[in-house]
């Protein structure tokens, strides 16, 4: 939430299986951040992630995946809605939310290092594919 509000991010999407965001350690972590920024509980994960779908957002998953563009050449795209999903640090996204989305995204790493926390990961994508104007 913090990097979400920091970055200008428009909106945070929870799964139901999220931490609670309004959890007392969450809302010191984020700064009190998670009052600033809207969000939302979804309740039905992937049929959720297909209204969002609908709804006009290009959905991109960042997962180390075989076919995943580099978050710069997702950026370079320049999508008008664009809804960025992350998973956790220890199990990333399921196999069917990778299933759902329309791409698969990385960030490039060096010296052998294949991933970031979840935290720096969401700052490096929500700055790299700000709206730029």
């Amino acid at each position: 939430f913090r990097s979400a509000a920091a970055l200008d991010v428009d909106a945070v999407l929870v799964t139901p299986r999220c931490a609670d965001p309004l959890y007392r350690r969450a809302v010191r972590v984020s700064m009190g951040t998670v009052f600033q920024v809207p969000w939302v509980r979804l309740e039905h994960w992937t049929a959720d992630l297909q209204e969002v779908k609908d709804a006009g957002f290009l959905t991109a998953a960042l997962a180390l995946s075989d076919d995943a563009v580099t978050v710069d050449e997702l950026a370079a795209e320049h999508p008008e809605k664009l809804a960025l999903i992350l998973g956790t640090e220890g199990q990333g996204l399921s196999a069917a939310t990778l299933h759902h989305a329309e791409r698969h995204v990385i960030i490039p790493m060096s010296h052998g290092v294949d991933s970031l926390n979840v935290a720096a990961a969401s700052a490096v994508a929500f700055w790299e594919t700000r709206p730029r104007g």
